[in-house]
């Protein structure tokens, strides 16, 4: 739970009003909750003085709780009084959350899906901070035809290699989960690959395992990362399987030369090559932050002000053909509910 402090547009009744237009008691709620939170694999406790607090203003929810209730009650963080809602966001009654099929025939379902993957793809996606908003596009539109694939067995698509890029805490990881749900892509983490080799590496030269902002880390560690990821990611380039990979890549996206030089190599293999970058804001990210709670982020945190004058929350990097528009944590509630849209279509 977050401890409780002013929050832009927070009304604590509508979470209370909703559960009870549903009949539910506490328990009730508690009880589905915790479902949906094991469910979808939500780092949530559910205990009844919580939940109260919850709905009478005392204890503001995290971000876990959050999205749970999101998913539970069918609508999105404004619905439910989380917070004010972004100016190109649109909210939704709880019914409009999850389509129905007009019919139970195989067709129409797979349409309605399509629809839904597509309402949701488009909902959270800024293109005025695309570089090539046809690209774009054609990146959106890949993604339904891979989930179409895997879900009804077509031919497979041409490869691609998608980079996540954005800064910590801001959905990345999230995003590109859900990307690789959908598509069946593999993903290819950084922090994965090479935590612990890197957290040895700074020990053998005298460094701090967590640290990531001193030069000993960004002129000597941060480089031999991304060369890992890379040729990790080259690997499956030459098989031709399609790959996620996820980092902050706030260098390389911003290096269009370096961008060009895997386009091209990529291309020259039969894989393309599609950029995203997950914006967010600097409160979402610091909330996100503290509730991984990360050894390394303890530098970040201790020296917020000095660490956040470096980013820029404003633009996207000039290379990225997507942008995703997580403010607010407002794209990962709605491809939680894409997702659980999906799943109730075609069950």
């Amino acid at each position: 739970m977050t401890a409780t402090k002013p929050r832009p547009g927070w009304q604590s009744e509508r979470l209370r009003e909703r559960r009870q237009s549903l009949g539910w008691t506490l328990e009730a709620a508690g009880d589905q909750l915790q479902q949906i939170g094991h469910r979808h694999g939500l780092r949530i406790e559910v205990d009844l003085e919580g939940l109260w607090g919850h709905e009478t203003g005392t204890v503001y929810p995290g971000p876990h709780h959050r999205r749970a209730y999101c998913l539970m009650y069918g609508a999105s963080e404004p619905d439910l009084g989380f917070r004010l809602p972004l100016p190109r966001e649109i909210t939704t009654e709880p019914t409009a959350a999850t389509p129905v099929p007009d019919s139970a025939t195989a067709q129409v379902t797979t349409e309605e899906a399509e629809h839904t993957l597509n309402r949701g793809l488009d909902r959270i996606t800024d293109a005025s901070h695309d570089a090539n908003s046809t690209a774009g596009d054609g990146l959106k539109d890949r993604v339904v035809a891979a989930w179409r694939s895997r879900t009804l067995s077509d031919d497979p698509n041409k490869p691609v290699l998608v980079l996540v890029g954005g800064y910590a805490g801001s959905g990345k990881t999230e995003f590109a989960r859900f990307l690789s749900s959908l598509t069946g892509w593999a993903i290819l983490d950084k922090d994965s690959i090479t935590r612990r080799l890197t957290e040895r590496l700074l020990e053998s030269m005298g460094g701090d395992r967590h640290d990531r902002h001193t030069d000993l880390y960004i002129d000597h560690v941060r480089r031999v990362e991304y060369k890992c990821l890379m040729d990790t990611a080259d690997d499956n380039v030459d098989c031709g399987v399609s790959s996620i990979l996820i980092a902050p890549f706030t260098l390389e996206l911003n290096d269009e030369a370096w961008l060009s030089r895997l386009t091209n190599r990529c291309r020259a293999k039969g894989v393309d090559v599609a950029a995203i970058w997950v914006r967010c804001d600097v409160e979402s990210m610091r909330e996100y932050i503290e509730f991984r709670d990360a050894p390394r982020d303890a530098w970040k945190l201790s020296h917020w002000e000095q660490y956040t004058a470096g980013l820029n929350t404003q633009t996207s990097p000039p290379g990225v053909h997507l942008t995703i528009d997580n403010r607010l944590g407002a794209a990962i509630s709605i491809a939680d509910q894409t997702r659980e849209a999906l799943r109730k279509i075609l069950a």
